[in-house]
């Protein structure tokens, strides 16, 4: 891979891997943020040893989960509140939909960091069962469990705080 084709691949994968990493974090866009630029200088200092062998967007997103997890190791206890990740990730839509999505990321943040992990990347970020194997090291009947049960745990949180009359 050529500097100019990294550079291409980076400009692609940017947004997406900031929103997933933003959600993983909690709406924490600082430390996302802090998160996504440590990902992108590991992947820029090792860029010629990427051989192809996953899609790039995939070996992106493992340094990138990488990178947060060992992030979580180093430091414990960074709560922050769900909401301004609403408000950043939706900030240029409505504020009706930004209200209407409110609920769904607070039933997100509900979930383990495994469910959390897998339900991003296989709902909001479109990675296949493979990728998500490739990028979390998790075995596909784990990530199928998780998504499963993360499902489930979604379903409830919503019906549970639900204002819809039914």
């Amino acid at each position: 891979m050529t500097r100019e084709q990294f550079i291409q691949e980076i400009s692609r994968e940017q947004e997406p891997l900031r929103r997933f990493l933003c959600l993983l974090c909690e709406g924490d866009s600082f430390r996302a943020d802090d998160l996504a630029q440590e990902a992108l200088l590991k992947a820029y200092l090792s860029f010629e040893r990427f051989e192809g062998r996953s899609k790039f967007s995939t070996w992106l997103f493992r340094i990138a989960y990488n990178c947060f997890y060992d992030s979580k190791a180093r430091n414990r206890s960074d709560d922050v509140p769900i909401e301004s990740a609403c408000e950043k990730i939706d900030d240029d839509t409505g504020s009706d939909k930004r209200f209407a999505n409110e609920a769904l990321y607070l039933a997100i943040e509900g979930l383990s960091d495994q469910e959390k992990a897998v339900t991003l990347l296989f709902y909001m970020e479109d990675k296949s069962i493979k990728d998500i194997e490739s990028i979390t090291g998790m075995p596909s009947g784990t990530i199928r469990s998780h998504l499963s049960r993360a499902r489930g745990h979604l379903k409830t949180y919503l019906e549970k705080h639900s204002d819809y009359d039914r």
